[in-house]
């Protein structure tokens, strides 16, 4: 399996290398950004859109498939309660970093102040957490395979495997047709994820060309400490958990993870990586029946990555008005930006709606969004990065956790 995965990391890293170079030689040509935004960028949105068209059938088809194979629902039950509360301490153990290194940045006066006036932001329209609970449960079967409505069609694909679990003998049939067509749906992922190389590079090059120079200015230092919080989050909270639950080295881990990894940050998309999410984390040693529920409920409510941008945020764009925060008001975005990972659940946008929560939580002016807002899709490709991260942890852990659960009552 090694022989087979390694090549394609290979191949996917050359990719990100052309791209980011092909971006800087743009940057220097007369209309080059013009260039790479309407002739090399939309060879990426092809990429993107065939990754996002199988992302449905998989995660319909593989839940369903995972449920009928566990042949319980309690274990189900399980398996998601293991991985909200997962989600949900990692979460806030990134905000409590990102706030620890914003502060001692700004301690340090790192944070280069930006001028405040003429500042205009509307936040995205959010939902109430009643509306979000409502919303998860489909009116009808079709809109939610139109729309690409995670949450939901993750409901659907519990329903109707848990369906054809109770109709027992009378649903053998189904269950067939749900693995033939979960099968079916693998292999034209595989062949999507051939392509990634090619993808990768359309995707960094114009990214690169439009933003080159921008990142070298002011809010460099935001986005090194931003960055920085990725890392370190990554190498100490997930290193850990896989080596302490799951068993896993931690090189063997990241090893493992880099084709998603490099696919997460040129595409910064979480829903458009979980195909190769789903891919390294069984290679892993993640079972499939788990990886196939944990990773699609990760892909929109783990958002550990979104919440280190927005604890660097809060501070830096508290520091450019002139607050400074409390311990009262840190932990009330600790807490705020916890729970708004999955109050914002599969809402477009969510990284901005989160952020506006935070802001308002501890009555930072929104309009202050606008300050990183232009650089937000630099913030977004390490975010998304650790967010598919952290999916593929917790799948791991919670296949070895059941694992070891399945043998304790075999005894």
């Amino acid at each position: 399996m090694k022989s087979k995965k390694m090549p394609l990391a290979f191949w996917i890293f050359i990719g990100l290398v052309v791209g980011v170079v092909a971006g800087l030689i743009l940057i220097g040509v007369p209309d080059g950004v013009t260039i790479a935004k309407s002739y090399i960028k939309p060879w990426g949105d092809i990429f993107l859109n065939l990754l996002k068209f199988v992302v449905v059938p998989i995660v319909l088809f593989s839940i369903a498939s995972g449920v009928i194979s566990m042949q319980d629902i309690g274990r189900v039950g399980s398996v998601g309660v293991k991985t909200v509360v997962y989600y949900m301490c990692t979460t806030a153990f990134a905000v409590i970093l990102a706030l620890i290194l914003a502060s001692a940045a700004k301690s340090m006066n790192l944070f280069t102040a930006l001028s405040i006036s003429n500042l205009e932001y509307t936040p995205p329209e959010g939902q109430s957490v009643m509306s979000v609970i409502v919303n998860i449960f489909p009116n009808n079967p079709i809109a939610p395979l139109l729309n690409a409505s995670m949450l939901q069609v993750i409901v659907i694909s519990l329903f109707l495997g848990f369906g054809i679990l109770l109709a027992g003998e009378k649903g053998l049939v189904a269950a067939q047709i749900v693995d033939s067509f979960n099968e079916v749906f693998i292999k034209i992922m595989d062949l999507i994820i051939k392509l990634s190389p090619i993808g990768v590079a359309c995707l960094m090059c114009p990214v690169v060309a439009e933003n080159g120079p921008e990142v070298l200015g002011k809010l460099a230092m935001v986005l090194l400490v931003a960055y920085i919080g990725y890392i370190v989050h990554a190498v100490v909270v997930y290193s850990t958990t896989v080596k302490a639950l799951g068993g896993v080295s931690p090189f063997a881990f990241f090893k493992g993870m880099a084709p998603a990894m490099m696919m997460a940050f040129s595409s910064a998309s979480s829903v458009g990586t979980l195909p190769f999410t789903l891919e390294c984390s069984e290679r892993l040693g993640a079972r499939r029946e788990v990886a196939s529920f944990v990773l699609p409920l990760g892909a929109t409510i783990n958002m550990d990555g979104t919440a280190i941008y927005q604890g660097v945020c809060a501070v830096f764009i508290a520091s450019c008005f002139g607050i400074d925060l409390t311990i009262g008001q840190m932990a009330t975005i600790v807490l705020t930006a916890t729970l708004a990972s999955i109050g914002t659940a599969g809402v477009p946008g969510s990284g901005m709606i989160m952020l506006a929560m935070v802001l308002q939580s501890v009555g930072i002016p929104v309009e202050g969004i606008a300050l990183v807002a232009g650089i937000d899709r630099i913030f977004d490709m390490g975010r998304t990065t650790i967010n598919i991260t952290g999916d593929a942890a917790c799948a791991v852990i919670v296949s070895k956790m059941e694992d070891k659960k399945a043998a304790r009552t075999a005894l």
